[in-house]
């Protein structure tokens, strides 16, 4: 029983379910735009995100994290190390368009960390930013960059899906500004000390809505039916609108959309081994 919680305390620690989450939004992504990416950009991913979170989680105080003493803290660090020549590994087969997006995520997630600004620490002490910041970066980095991978252009469904992406990871960062509630500098300015706990909760509740409702617009917002919503406007007794068909789309996108969030700790982990390992037929 002590091996087992070791062994999950090094999964926390070492940040690899911060990892799988993320394979996991890229996988809904390929399912929502119907694209797919190469195995070496999942691996990439899965190694550069341990290294990344890592650094980010203890890299800060450089003493903190280099020169480390307990066994558990210099395991978490050599694995970051590994990790992060596996994704080196893997890095080498993207494309010049991937590294100039991945370059562009890099230097935010180190102006998150690192102090550049002058009086101010990094971009995470800046009042109120951290947990915009955060949700930027998780919404490149799970939308927009396996987009780039494939090849696939800015349609306006992939700014619909990183704008929601955007919103869901806001709505998942606010249980944890909560809990951060009582080790957090004053500083930071974070929703909770701002508001409260329960002015936060309100906060992150309401922005469900949107998330939800960004639905409504994305086949509104097409440029392809563009001509069809301004004959709408201009001539609406000309259209035979069928309210029950809007009715059925509109339920069937937020079960779609449901679906593909509530089956990704599935889907996910199947459809990475399928690509990369070739594990499924």
């Amino acid at each position: 029983m002590q091996v087992l919680r070791r062994l999950f305390e090094f999964y926390l620690d070492a940040s690899i379910h911060v990892s799988l989450a993320i394979l996991a939004l890229v996988h809904v992504t390929c399912l929502n735009l119907n694209i797919s990416v190469d195995a070496h950009l999942y691996w990439f991913l899965f190694f550069g995100s341990i290294a990344c979170y890592n650094f980010v989680k203890y890299g800060v105080e450089a003493e903190k994290y280099i020169l480390v003493t307990g066994l558990h803290q210099r395991q978490i660090q050599w694995a970051s190390f590994v990790a992060l020549g596996f994704a080196l590994y893997h890095g080498y087969f993207l494309s010049l368009q991937v590294y100039i997006t991945i370059a562009g995520l890099a230097v935010l997630t180190g102006l998150y960390a690192i102090p550049v600004l002058p009086h101010t620490k990094n971009l995470r002490s800046l009042g109120g930013l951290k947990i915009f910041v955060v949700a930027m970066v998780w919404a490149g980095t799970t939308v927009i960059l396996p987009v780039i991978a494939a090849r696939h252009s800015i349609s306006w469904d992939v700014r619909v899906e990183t704008v929601q992406r955007f919103l869901l990871v806001l709505i998942l960062l606010v249980p944890f500004e909560i809990r951060d509630l009582a080790y957090d500098s004053p500083e930071l300015r974070t929703l909770p000390q701002r508001f409260g706990i329960t002015g936060t909760k309100i906060i992150g509740a309401c922005a469900i809505l949107p998330f939800f409702f960004v639905d409504f617009i994305e086949g509104y917002g097409r440029p392809d039916r563009a001509d069809c919503q301004c004959h709408t406007f201009s001539n609406p007794g000309d259209i035979d609108f069928d309210y029950e068909a809007e009715a059925t789309s509109v339920f069937r996108i937020l079960l779609d959309r449901g679906r593909s969030y509530f089956l990704v700790g599935i889907a996910a982990p199947t459809g990475f081994l399928k690509q990369s390992l070739g594990f499924f037929p």
